[in-house]
């Protein structure tokens, strides 16, 4: 038994140098392993090969440090249903990936997590995480949609648009500006908001004429490649602090459509590193 362990541990070990070897393709497939065999198999040899030690968690209900991953894991094995994780757009460049996903955790739920890696190692993690909501506004689905990483001479062009998008409009209230940023058919994935731009253009009127707080404060991360940006931000929804996870698909020099992860920000985490 010793001997297999120590042959397992050695694959382990080259897979991660190969990993580390591929750069960002590596790193993608490391992220994606690690949800669906680091935590939904519970392979606890993976996480120590792929994880660094001092792994900074961001999701309140995990503790810190590899250590606390692997505690995760413990908790993740007592659930009935057992945890499911189906990864459906994978992207990133550098040392950040990011995964939109639709899971089976206490009920179906729709997550996007955000990547650090240095050296081929998880550095850290953040997540926002959704209940799924089948009947939508517009009538598409929280996950559907295209899924082809394309443009990639256009990444650095579409990271812009979209962190104008968010800076102008949906930080600095300037609603004006929506046109130069969305498309007239813009295809939305959030469950309560209609489909093209008027549609996210009415969503945001009922907001005020409710009096529904609505707005981002803070615009943390933004990552990109090619036609797909994700951005990562917290804000106010409801009078409630809120992150915001939002995934852009870019074509043709506009924002064509939009998925999401929105999650209320709990006031205690398993950690001190908060959300963000």
């Amino acid at each position: 038994m010793t001997l297999l362990k120590n042959a397992a541990a050695a694959v382990l070990a080259s897979a991660a140098a190969t990993s580390a070897a591929a750069g960002p393709a590596g790193n993608k497939a490391t992220a994606v392993a690690l949800l669906e065999q680091g935590l939904a198999k519970g392979d606890r040899d993976f996480i120590r090969a792929h994880v660094a030690e001092g792994y900074i968690q961001h999701n309140p209900q995990a503790a810190d440090g590899r250590e606390g991953l692997l505690g995760f894991v413990d908790f993740l094995e007592t659930l009935d249903p057992p945890v499911q994780v189906n990864p459906i757009r994978v992207f990133g460049v550098e040392n950040f990936v990011v995964i939109h996903q639709t899971a089976e955790f206490f009920g179906p739920k729709v997550i996007i997590d955000l990547f650090r890696f240095e050296d081929g190692k998880l550095v850290e993690h953040w997540d926002a995480i959704q209940e799924e909501v089948t009947e939508t506004a517009s009538g598409r689905s929280m996950t559907d949609g295209a899924t082809e990483i394309t443009d990639l001479e256009k990444t650095d062009v579409n990271k812009a648009l979209v962190t104008g998008l968010v800076t102008d409009v949906l930080m600095g209230g300037d609603l004006a500006r929506i046109d130069s940023y969305i498309r007239a058919d813009y295809m939305q994935h959030n469950p309560y908001v209609p489909d093209t731009r008027d549609g996210l253009k009415g969503f945001i009127a009922y907001l005020a004429e409710n009096e529904i707080s609505f707005g981002y404060t803070k615009l943390h991360n933004v990552v990109a490649e090619g036609n797909f940006v994700m951005t990562q931000a917290e804000g106010i929804y409801d009078g409630k602090p809120t992150a915001f996870y939002d995934l852009w698909r870019v074509e043709d020099g506009l924002i064509a459509e939009h998925w999401d992860a929105v999650q209320e920000i709990p006031a205690e985490f398993a950690h001190g590193n908060g959300m963000f």
